[in-house]
């Protein structure tokens, strides 16, 4: 049970003294856990005169609504509220950038007692799903779905929730925006299909070094990429399949297992020739590709459109690229 005041960034206005009443009542009614704010835990405490009963543990809570402090910061407020009185930690933070949740992780693997560590807002999201590997002692779900907020549906259909531990490999897509992205039900599903211990992610980056420099661990295992970081993404490799050197971007890379490399491909003119030529079959007989000597007109001169500009000229296509601009993009074959 919490009953959040607005000062705490919940939605509460009232009176201080019946909000605490209302859960010195849910302590009294039993409740399993009851949630109270540091800045007034001392307080509540005294009001309860230091007692409560034993089923029922008190979760002292802190949140931050502007930003993501130092693990050093983190690790300060994590001493402070277990020294509370606090049965569970829990400490939420504001994700100014993905890699603030690895402050989070950094805490919450080292705590020695229950602690709730999570990053609000979609840059956030991850610290939400990845807390089970990190030894998090629970995250949150809503009903609906929100930004940078799973619903409970998600959690434990989508992202096997229950199942995520220390072992878990973690991959996900790449980019920004990346809430539309229909990958994580694709390989959540697949994984689950063979009974893959992995998670995959929704990924809301802004710099694509940063991350893949703070996200470093060997459990970080892989990524899909997609608009705008497949050229990012390819700068940032150790190593490019000569097929994405060619193409000049990648739309995936795997971390090798034996030395931690980042290696980067290129799938996505495979997927969408195959489906192009699969539509033209009919038109032609013979072995030669139903795109040979046809004008193929690539539009847009990213990622995926040197993929494709690409996998036509490997087809015996005759390439035209229309693009806004006219410049390095358009040195794609």
């Amino acid at each position: 049970i919490n009953f959040r005041p607005i000062w705490e960034g919940g939605e509460y206005e009232g009176d201080e003294n019946k909000r605490q009443e209302a859960l010195r009542l849910a302590i009294e009614l039993g409740s399993e856990f009851v949630d109270v704010e540091l800045k007034v835990a001392r307080d509540f405490y005294n009001s309860i005169g230091g007692k409560k009963p034993v089923n029922v543990k008190m979760i002292v809570s802190s949140h931050n609504l502007e930003n993501t402090p130092s693990v050093e910061e983190i690790g300060n407020l994590a001493a402070t509220i277990q020294a509370s009185g606090a049965d569970v930690v829990k400490i939420v933070t504001t994700a100014l950038d993905i890699t603030d949740c690895a402050r989070l992780f950094q805490v919450l693997v080292h705590s020695q007692v229950p602690m709730i560590g999570i990053a609000m807002g979609e840059k956030g999201f991850m610290s939400r799903v990845l807390c089970a590997k990190f030894g998090g002692f629970l995250t949150f779900g809503s009903i609906e779905g929100a930004p940078g907020q799973p619903s409970i549906t998600e959690l434990l259909d989508l992202y096997n929730f229950r199942h995520i531990g220390v072992a878990t490999k973690v991959h996900g897509v790449i980019g920004k925006p990346i809430s539309h992205s229909k990958s994580p039900h694709l390989y959540n599903a697949a994984f689950k299909s063979v009974g893959f211990d992995g998670v995959y992610l929704p990924l809301l980056v802004d710099n694509v070094s940063d991350f893949l420099n703070t996200c470093s661990s060997p459990d970080f295992v892989g990524y899909s990429y997609t608009i705008p970081h497949k050229l990012d993404g390819l700068r940032c490799c150790d190593e490019v399949d000569p097929i994405a050197k060619a193409i000049g971007a990648i739309s995936c890379m795997i971390k090798r297992p034996n030395d931690g490399k980042l290696i980067g491909y290129n799938v996505d003119y495979l997927g969408a020739i195959a489906a192009i030529e699969e539509q033209l079959k009919d038109s032609i007989s013979g072995s030669r590709s139903p795109l040979y000597g046809k004008l193929f007109v690539v539009m847009g001169a990213g990622g995926a459109g040197k993929a494709l500009a690409y996998g036509g000229k490997e087809k015996g296509a005759r390439i035209v690229v229309a693009n806004r601009t006219y410049g390095e993009k358009m040195l794609l074959v």
